[in-house]
Formats: structure tokens, C-alpha cells, sequence
């Protein structure tokens, strides 16, 4: 798990994370901007309006991207991410084709560290 590899993959996944989970906070002019439209728009403006459910998520992005980044607990943090990202994956996939590249490349860091990790896991399943 401490590869040149799997540090500069680590250290990626978590600049990409905090961006977007405090973009559910904070405005930023840096992200790009999508407007979600058809059934997306729904999908999203019903997360919304729950008040609560797309705060939570994008600070568990940050809480994942900072542990991430400080190396601390990196197994958990995986985990944590592991539904996060591949509801991502899924609504990109079957709601949002633009945004698809990014959601392919999340859950791919995270399979390819949680794979690098992996006996941290296999007590898991014996």
C-alpha cells in the first residue's frame, strides 16, 4: 500500500474529493457547472430538497479526501467512499452521460486502492 503508485493515486483521489464535497457548501467558480436536465434535474432537485442528504454526502467527501490526504485511516476511508462513488457511477450512467468520465474516474481510483489494501479487507469474509 505505500507504492509511488498507490501514494500519487491516494493523494489524486483526495484533491478530487474535497473540491467537490465542499462545492455542496461553498460556490466555487472553479468547477465546471452542469445543469442537470429531465429526470436528472428531478433526481438532484429531490436530494435537494431534503435539506439534508447532498450536505451529508459531500462531507463525507471531505472527511474521505482529507483522511485520504493525511494517509490516516485510509481503509475506512475507502469504505466510506466505496457507495458514494459507485452511486455516482449509476447516476451518471443512467441519468447524466456528461458526467460519466469523472464518476468512471472515482470509481476507479477507489477500486484500484481498496485492491492495493485489500488484505486490511479479507478478515472481512473469512
Amino acid at each position: 500500500m505505500n507504492s509511488t503508485f498507490t501514494k500519487i493515486i491516494r493523494i489524486v483521489l483526495g484533491v478530487l474529493l474535497i473540491p467537490f464535497g465542499l462545492s455542496q457548501f461553498i460556490d466555487f467558480n472553479i468547477l465546471p457547472t452542469h445543469i442537470y436536465t429531465g429526470e436528472a434535474a428531478i433526481f438532484i432537485d429531490s436530494l435537494s430538497s431534503t435539506g439534508y442528504f447532498l450536505k451529508l454526502v459531500g462531507m463525507l467527501e471531505i472527511i474521505v479526501g482529507v483522511l485520504l490526504l493525511a494517509n490516516k485511516w485510509v481503509a475506512f476511508a475507502l469504505l466510506l467512499l466505496a457507495p458514494i462513488s459507485i452511486n455516482i457511477l449509476l447516476f451518471h450512467l443512467f441519468l447524466d452521460i456528461p458526467g460519466l468520465y469523472m464518476a468512471l474516474v472515482v470509481v476507479i481510483l477507489n477500486t484500484i486502492l481498496i485492491y492495493k489494501s485489500w488484505k486490511v479487507y479479507r478478515p472481512l469474509f473469512h
